[in-house]
């Protein structure tokens, strides 16, 4: 189970920063700023950048980590 924790959070945080680095490219460029400090925001914005895609990796692997945390913890 440590494997799916590992790979759920590898995921995760790809996203996040292929998230960031897509927001920087665009404009307004303070929104990548923000999504470093509040990682919901860049996922909002992603998805009204037409990064609709990232947004869902982000999120699905974001679930994926917390029901195998759950499960590791029962």
């Amino acid at each position: 189970m440590s494997w799916v924790l590992l790979l759920a959070a590898l995921t995760h945080f790809g996203a996040y920063l292929a998230i960031v680095g897509g927001l920087a490219k665009h404009e307004p460029k303070w929104h990548a700023a923000v999504a470093l400090v509040v990682p919901p925001l860049g996922v909002w914005w992603a998805t009204r950048a037409h990064m609709r895609v990232r947004a869902i990796v982000w999120l699905v692997s974001l679930a994926v980590y917390v029901i195998a945390l759950g499960i590791a913890k029962f």
